[in-house]
């Protein structure tokens, strides 16, 4: 099974939903996500959306690196404008990408569903021609 990474700054919001959603539509996949600094906990919003997508799951949770360092990845995929030179943390033979969604706002659950919505339309096909 093929493994796909998505970095995001707090690892609450976007890059938990593009996790959830890659495992629920991309059978012959498998997503993890962390953030840079990662958050106590998961938005509530994200939850929320995940759980109107059938997509939400208990172990879903806020990640760092520190969770992830023994996963081999086929594909990574930053999704927020980050600083951190996050090529530097993989080996060169793993793709790190670029395809940058606006952070939702904390208290505004009509735009996380547009997140959702356009992680669907743009981010999965990719992820889907770069893997299969």
């Amino acid at each position: 099974m093929k493994k796909v990474l998505i970095i995001d700054i707090n690892n609450s919001t976007s890059s938990i939903i593009a996790e959830a959603l890659i495992n629920k539509y991309l059978n012959s996949l498998k997503a993890y996500s962390v953030g840079i600094y990662p958050t106590q906990e998961i938005n509530s919003y994200t939850i929320k959306v995940l759980k109107r997508e059938n997509a939400w799951r208990e172990d879903y949770h806020p990640k760092g690196f520190d969770e992830i360092l023994d996963i081999e990845f086929d594909l990574v995929i930053i999704i927020s404008d980050i600083e951190d030179n996050i090529k530097e943390k993989f080996p060169k033979k793993v793709e790190v990408i670029s395809v940058i969604f606006d952070e939702p706002n904390k208290d505004n659950f009509e735009r996380f569903m547009e997140v959702t919505k356009e992680i669907k339309e743009k981010l999965l096909p990719i992820v889907r021609k770069k893997l299969s």
